[in-house]
């Protein structure tokens, strides 16, 4: 298990055997499910693995192969000692993805305990900040609030600089519901407008509430705890100081002034109100940060916290150019979540970092420096803006960096974004959503009978594909890709590539089988560049998988000074 306890030389032995594992098995971690046909794949696995493997039920897919922790294995067959080594590996080298107990406490249920009374509504989380908040984003916003609180108390930051933040859930649970002072950063203008607006719904909800039952002022925010929302591209070829500088320019929105109505004026403390705090976590935020050592003059954060001015951060009084803070970013896309571990390394006034990633084909590589779907700079950089020299998001340690002929393909990094846990449910139910893949690659043979040169061309989503026939959805794809409608249909063809259904689902789980065991290798890598620059760091999985699937969060803390 990847924890902080892993020694250095321990962390790159196991990236070496990692790497190792995969190369021997890139032939799937870099195949395209949609080329089933057109390549053959079924007949690129070991002769001994197709006949074991092609008569599997969906639901003993799910049992034999991707659930690790499946205790009843009943085999309708022997199975060859290479495959069950493959599944065995895959498994043992994958970071676990729950916690030393099941998340949400209650057997036979995929939902945390908090959204058992209301599937919609956590109860851990105060009313005011489920508004506008879907039950996964409540529970992501929850937990990964309370381990940032949990850094800022251990390292004496009070400040946050929340990256990609979106329409601001996270902001204001962290700035209303925890008491920080929270600057969020967000490069969709629109957005930044959409978190303003929902700020000022929050106050407004708030006051209505004081008048409705004459609670104590102190229930609002005083303008010391309000966000400060930013619209800004964090420019991953910047410097940390231009980070900086464009935390002190960009242009911002804030909401209206929040001083409460009546004579106190005392900020919005939040736990005892608002929010409520699991006490059955098996990773309780306070284990987390107690494992990563730091220390601090006590003397010194005492007077940061008790000197305050009028308008003006506490820390602003110990750190006249600009204040410590905890950097957090919540599913920071691609290249953005390694920038940010950049910026935590580089920069004196970043003291911690919480940073939970996704979308990991984004990610730039020597090999692929400019990946499908890149967000590139909005605007050409200043003459003056410093930039740093080329520096990609995988891999980021000198070590892995090393290794000799090693990558990770796009598509690879692609599978490893899957949800596993979602799929596995949706194999043990029989769903009918599981043909698509067959249908997609039966597609694919069309297209190049027609279109040779059009390989893996994009095909938007099909609405309630599963519920048609294969006719009707080809007829739909091909006009997708610019192709006639109309186009004939080998009847004969068809039907016996629908009859090769169960393949494509189990091709597919193989390479399923590698997803986790890639995001390992992504997060071991950026664990080892941390190291190497003199700061430990831990994995933790903080989410409930079946609720998000980019559930494990890289936590890590420097030294003061």
């Amino acid at each position: 298990m990847l924890t902080s306890n892993l020694s250095a030389e321990e962390q790159r032995e196991f990236a070496k055997t990692l790497t190792t594992f995969l190369s021997q098995y890139r032939h799937l971690s870099d195949s395209s499910i949609i080329e089933f046909f057109t390549e053959d794949l079924w007949q690129t696995l070991p002769p001994s693995w197709q006949p074991v493997l092609q008569d599997l039920t969906y639901p003993q897919i799910a049992d034999l192969l991707l659930d690790a922790k499946h205790g009843d294995r009943r085999y309708p067959s022997m199975w060859p000692l290479s495959l069950l080594a493959f599944r065995a590996t895959a498994h043992a080298l994958a970071f676990p993805r729950e916690g030393s107990r099941e998340r949400g406490g209650v057997a036979g249920s995929l939902m945390p305990a908090e959204f058992l009374e209301n599937h919609s509504q956590s109860s851990l989380l105060g009313h005011i900040f489920r508004k506008h908040v879907k039950p996964k984003k409540q529970h992501e916003i929850r937990e990964l609030g309370t381990l940032v609180k949990q850094l800022c108390d251990q390292t004496g930051c009070s400040r946050v600089v929340d990256v990609g933040s979106g329409q601001g859930h996270l902001t204001r649970f962290l700035s209303f519901g925890l008491g920080l002072s929270v600057t969020a950063i967000e490069a969709d203008s629109t957005l930044v407008a959409m978190a303003s607006r929902f700020d000022r719904q929050l106050v407004w909800a708030l006051e209505k509430e004081q008048q409705k039952k004459n609670c104590p002022s102190s229930l609002l925010p005083a303008s010391k705890s309000a966000p400060h929302h930013m619209t800004g591209w964090v420019n991953p070829k910047a410097s940390w100081e231009a980070f900086i500088k464009q935390l002190k320019t960009t242009d911002s929105v804030s909401i209206a002034p929040l001083t409460p109505s009546g004579p106190s004026k005392k900020r919005l403390r939040g736990s005892k109100h608002l929010v409520q705090t699991s006490s059955d976590s098996d990773v309780h935020p306070t284990n987390v940060t107690s494992q990563l050592q730091v220390s601090k003059n006590e003397s010194e954060k005492i007077s940061c916290e008790n000197s305050h001015v009028e308008g003006v951060h506490p820390e602003e009084n110990c750190q006249p150019d600009y204040p410590d803070f905890i950097l957090t970013g919540l599913h920071a896309c691609g290249d953005l979540s390694t920038t940010l571990l950049r910026h935590f390394v580089n920069c004196p006034h970043v003291r911690g970092i919480t940073s939970v990633a996704c979308c990991y084909m984004k990610i730039t590589t020597k090999e692929n420096p400019a990946p499908p779907g890149l967000i590139e700079c909005p605007s050409p950089p200043a003459p003056s803006q410093e930039s740093l020299p080329s520096q990609f998001g995988y891999p980021m340690s000198s070590w892995v960096q090393g290794f000799p002929g090693h990558q990770l393909s796009y598509k690879a990094r692609e599978g490893a974004c899957h949800a596993v846990e979602h799929y596995v449910r949706r194999l043990r139910e029989e769903n009918e959503l599981l043909r698509i893949h067959c249908y997609r690659a039966m597609l694919e043979t069309v297209i190049r009978d027609t279109r040779p040169d059009l390989r893996r061309a994009g095909v938007q989503t099909i609405k309630k594909a599963h519920f048609l026939p294969f006719t009707e959805y080809a007829r739909l794809g091909l006009a997708r890709v610019g192709l006639p409608p109309g186009l004939p249909l080998d009847s004969e063809r068809v039907e016996a590539m629908l009859r090769q259904q169960v393949r494509v689902v189990v091709y597919f789980s193989l390479t399923l089988l590698l997803a986790p065991v890639v995001e390992t290798l992504v997060l071991l890598d950026r664990m080892i560049y941390l190291q190497e620059n003199g700061v430990d760091s831990q994995l933790v999985a903080l989410f409930n998988p079946n609720f998000s699937p980019r559930n494990i969060v890289l936590v890590a803390l420097k030294d003061p000074g």
